[in-house]
């Protein structure tokens, strides 16, 4: 059995997990975002991996580290979180009538130790990485749509502005690839991957 831990204080990363029935505690990564790459997928590969090994750092025995980083790119630009009215009107006025795309970075250190409990003799933690893409695309957008849509609230802790899980559902015209990696946690993969490992996490 493994202790789960989230690296994230990420509300809808907690509510997708709770959502499958996976059992976890939450400690969120401290550690200081430092980003050396410019392309958003290895933005978030990086920024994900540093979030679990600074976690897992901290982490006592058998256990399953989880960070996770999601951005928002067009056209290889990287739209974080807008910081003002004036950012999230700009953001959202480039989203608009576009196709994006949304990067999630997941990282996964699984901390293993011998039967004996011998920390000396442990396994050393293994750690696995990937990168899921969604496209997406908006619908047009008139001035005031974006005006009420900034007047809810919901854009300024959310990367790009937007949360596809709240209000700004009715401007999405489709998308192409895994909802839930939009909303910031590929989970269909993540418990792919961790099966393939010999981790079930709904029986953990």
């Amino acid at each position: 059995m493994y202790n789960i831990v989230l690296a994230s204080g990420s509300p809808r990363r907690k509510e997708i997990l709770e959502q499958v029935g996976v059992t976890f505690c939450i400690c969120p990564s401290e550690k200081e975002e430092i980003i050396t790459k410019s392309k958003p997928e290895e933005i978030v590969r990086e920024l994900a991996k540093s979030k679990a090994l600074e976690v897992a750092a901290k982490v006592e025995g058998k256990s399953i580290i989880i960070g996770a980083d999601t951005m928002v790119a067009l056209d290889g630009r990287v739209l974080g979180k807008p910081g003002s009215e004036t950012e999230a009107k700009a953001m959202l006025q480039m989203l608009q009538g576009n196709r994006h795309q949304v990067y999630t970075g997941v990282s996964v250190v699984i901390k293993s130790e011998n039967s004996s409990g011998d920390r000396s003799a442990k396994a050393p933690d293994k750690v696995l990485t990937f990168v899921e893409m969604t496209k997406v695309w908006v619908y047009p957008m008139k001035r005031v749509q974006i005006d009420n849509y900034i007047a809810t609230g919901e854009p300024f802790d959310k990367a790009g502005g937007y949360g596809i899980q709240g209000k700004f559902a009715v401007h999405i015209e489709k998308i192409e690839g895994d909802y839930y990696n939009i909303v910031g946690f590929p989970i269909a993969k993540l418990y792919a991957l961790l099966l393939d490992e010999g981790i079930d996490i709904l029986s953990c």
